[in-house]
């Protein structure tokens, strides 16, 4: 892992090889440390808050953040981009706010539970969910999800990538049918914003939602959902937005209609940095990079007695997440070996998603999950590749 210099006031990482940033990036550019740092220390003051030199300085951070973020997805109008402190605010806010009782979603088993709660919850509501399944290998068929529309359907709702196998979805093909028959297309892009092209307008995404801190490179706390024009949601709170405030009624306006409460104008700094230097390197070179890390792990893990490693196929499209068992092992002892002998940071379990391992016939254990990002080097996927195998020497 390339460490960046971090500056008098960095703490030290205690894992040598962290190898986990399907969870959250680590580390991050050395711009998100120095752009959330001189937002606390210069007084940014509260975005649309004031006309003093310090509120201009927090909505200018805000507005730019917001505009870079259009930029990188194609999206045209970036009042239609509303930040949250999370993708999963986002998904609540696309779901809650859309769906009434009567109305029938479509989405797949592999969904994260910041997906499947939510629509859950709306199914206790009235809501009917259609969950359609998918192949081990974690790949839905659209021909699938097209089959389970109905006169009622009034929205389809799919995860871009896996975070449990790195399946990425044919969210292109998806998108163009929903457009065809009329329904909104809402995507789960916890795993793929930054690191896997979206354009919005091409593949027909009525609303995008994603967090700040993986792929974008950003902070914990930040997030956004992109409305189309022509969406019409309901907030989930209201309040102070700095805009109309002698009247009772939240705005109709985006994006202050969804951005009630002072905004964490430092994260946001963070966020508009981390989106500046993942436009720096370009989408498609970060994809490049981590799929020949992703390459490089696979093959070295596939010789090893006893490891099964899931997903798609080799030549077959995959984000940078990694799953695997070993036969006799419970994920969770590999990864405490991993981390207590090795330094070496991975995630195991279910990874908030039963139904994908339920999909793949990995639950209820769970898996090995390995996720390099940008900052992983070869060097550091083959002194992983070289844990495992002593670790299952040692099983042996």
């Amino acid at each position: 892992m390339r460490l960046p210099s971090m500056g008098p006031h960095a703490t030290v990482s205690i894992m040598a090889i962290y190898l986990d940033n399907a969870a959250t990036s680590f580390p991050k550019p050395e711009g998100v440390y120095k752009a959330v740092d001189e937002a606390l220390r210069e007084g940014a003051g509260s975005p649309g808050r004031g006309g003093h030199r310090g509120g201009i300085s927090a909505a200018r951070i805000v507005l730019e953040a917001r505009e870079a973020l259009a930029h990188l997805f194609g999206i045209s109008d970036s009042s239609r981009l509303v930040f949250t402190h999370s993708a999963t605010e986002s998904l609540n806010l696309a779901l809650l706010g859309l769906l009434k009782p009567g109305d029938h979603v479509i989405t797949t088993a592999m969904e994260h539970n910041s997906m499947a709660r939510p629509l859950h919850l709306a199914s206790l509501q009235g809501v009917e969910v259609t969950w359609v399944q998918a192949g081990p290998d974690g790949f839905v068929p659209p021909r699938d999800i097209f089959a389970a529309i109905r006169p009622n359907t009034g929205l389809i709702a799919v995860t871009h990538c896996s975070n449990v196998t790195g399946t990425i979805q044919d969210v292109a093909a998806i998108g163009a049918a929903a457009q065809k028959a009329g329904i909104p297309l809402l995507v789960d892009a916890a795993q793929s914003a930054g690191s896997i092209p979206i354009d919005v307008s091409s593949m027909h995404i009525d609303m995008l939602a994603a967090p700040g801190h993986k792929g974008l490179m950003g902070p914990p706390g930040t997030g956004f959902l992109y409305i189309a024009e022509g969406i019409e949601l309901k907030p989930l709170l209201v309040g102070g937005t700095g805009t109309s405030s002698a009247s009772l009624y939240q705005p109709e306006t985006l994006p202050e209609r969804f951005e009630s409460g002072t905004q964490n104008t430092p994260a946001i700094a963070g966020l508009l940095a981390g989106v500046e230097f993942v436009g720096s390197i370009g989408v498609d070179t970060i994809a490049r990079h981590e799929a020949a890390l992703v390459g490089q792990l696979i093959a070295g893990l596939l010789p090893i007695a006893g490891l099964k490693v899931y997903g798609p196929d080799a030549g077959r499209p995959r984000g940078s997440v990694v799953s695997f068992t070993m036969d006799g092992m419970d994920p969770s002892k590999v990864g405490f070996l991993l981390d207590n002998d090795h330094e070496i940071a991975v995630r195991t379990g279910l990874h908030c998603a039963p139904n994908a391992h339920k999909s793949i016939g990995t639950y209820p254990a769970g898996t090995i999950r390995v996720s390099p990002g940008w900052f992983n080097t070869e060097s550091e996927i083959a002194a992983f590749v070289e844990a495992i195998e002593r670790i299952a020497r040692r099983k042996r």
